[in-house]
């Protein structure tokens, strides 16, 4: 019976951090979906790329996994896939450049409108 419950200790351990993923997708899909302030909107889109960077790294995660050169390492010796880490670095660099975008624009109709509201927005434009 305890061995059972260690178990599922260590199974529930191992999956947390895809559980605190679908929490971060989650809060953020929350965040874009109903918020009218147009910056909680762009920080909801922010936290909902760095999730899944997170799971892009929980992805190429291996248990004791070395670095992924191979003349470091054996040919038979645990190593972390590269490929996710590429895709983390490429997804950190787009969503640098579309945070910036998107707060740019924040500004400009901000600077307008002089609102960040959707609703006194959609109620100024007619």
């Amino acid at each position: 019976m305890t061995d059972s419950i260690a178990k599922n200790a260590s199974d529930f351990a191992g999956n947390a951090a895809y559980v605190v993923v679908a929490l971060l997708v989650i809060m953020a899909l929350y965040s874009i979906l109903t918020q009218k302030n147009l910056i909680k909107i762009c920080i909801g889109i922010a936290v909902l790329g760095s999730s899944v960077n997170f799971f892009l790294v929980l992805l190429g995660y291996r248990q004791r996994g070395g670095i992924p050169v191979y003349y470091l390492r054996g040919a038979g010796d645990a190593m972390v896939l590269p490929t996710p880490q590429c895709l983390t670095l490429t997804a950190i660099v787009i969503a640098l450049a579309t945070t910036a975008l998107m707060l740019s624009l924040v500004i400009l109709i901000n600077k307008h409108y002089g609102t960040m509201n959707i609703d006194e927005i959609r109620r100024l434009r007619g």
